[in-house]
């Protein structure tokens, strides 16, 4: 019955989606909204980020959250930026963001949107993060762009109800496509290769403070292939604090680890849990 549900929603998503571009024609490529988050040209066919960005913002309490992380001479490293709109608002307050987003589509957005906002601390990378350099299959997902991923190892209709093109990409470590590793804040929603990601940056893990990175059982198992444990594995210890704000707790590391291999086993997850070094 749950997976009939889903099955439905993502139908009506996905049609109502359709109509939107039809209704728009095929030559409009964004359309330009002013949100709390900046001034932003968004895919009109995006139901998730870009629908919540034209009725006004996306993320807010995140962006508090990483605020609190940061101070105006920080490095932040952002790593899923998607079409910008917490790379931008975060940026108003720190020194210097380098923003790392895969989808060559929601990419040519971003950098837009950097323009549109005079944004001048946002270095930019039009590549995957991963654990060597590879090229990988990549899913170009419309209805959710911020859905787009690396092909899962394992298949499911979550992933590609919107029938999403199929594209090469180049993926790199972090560690080595990056030549300065001192950031302060590292911010990852990869929509499932986090694994893969947080394998190629432990230089980059040893030196930053904070660590947000969603957690999402669905995710481990079908695009990664892992569970909870070998996930939580790549995080090195010396992150003792660990915040889960789905569920208002904050924990020790040995309290968290445990607590997360709970949360796995029962399909909770978290947009961003965060862990920092005391």
């Amino acid at each position: 019955m749950k997976s009939l549900y889903w099955r439905i929603v993502f139908f009506l998503k996905t049609r109502k989606s359709r109509r939107m571009r039809k209704n728009l024609g095929t030559n409009i490529r964004a359309i330009i909204t002013q949100s709390t988050n900046g001034l932003f040209a968004v895919d009109p066919e995006d139901l998730e980020v870009g629908e919540k960005l034209r009725k006004g913002g996306f993320g807010l309490d995140e962006i508090e959250r990483i605020k609190s992380l940061i101070s105006d001479d920080s490095r932040v490293l952002i790593v899923g930026s998607h079409i910008g709109s917490l790379v931008i608002p975060v940026s108003r307050h720190c020194k210097e963001v380098v923003a790392i987003e895969a989808n060559p589509k929601t990419y040519e957005l971003l950098s837009l949107n950097l323009r549109l906002n005079d944004i001048k601390n946002v270095i930019p990378h039009n590549i995957a993060a991963s654990e060597k350099t590879e090229t990988i299959t990549f899913f170009l997902n419309t209805v959710n762009s911020g859905g787009s991923k690396r092909a899962p190892k394992q298949s499911h209709f979550m992933y590609e109800y919107d029938r999403p093109e199929r594209v090469e990409i180049q993926a790199h470590a972090l560690d080595t496509h990056l030549p300065n590793h001192a950031f302060d804040l590292v911010l990852m929603d990869i929509e499932g290769s986090e694994y893969f990601a947080l394998k190629g940056m432990s230089k980059i893990l040893q030196e930053c403070n904070s660590l947000i990175v969603e957690f999402l059982p669905h995710h481990l198992r079908n695009v990664a292939a892992v569970d909870a444990q070998t996930f939580l594995k790549q995080i090195p210890e010396r992150f003792t604090r660990v915040t889960v704000p789905s569920q208002d707790v904050t924990l020790s590391r040995e309290e968290a680890d445990a607590f997360l291999v709970k949360m796995f086993r029962e399909e909770k997850g978290d947009d961003g849990l965060i862990f920092q070094v005391e």
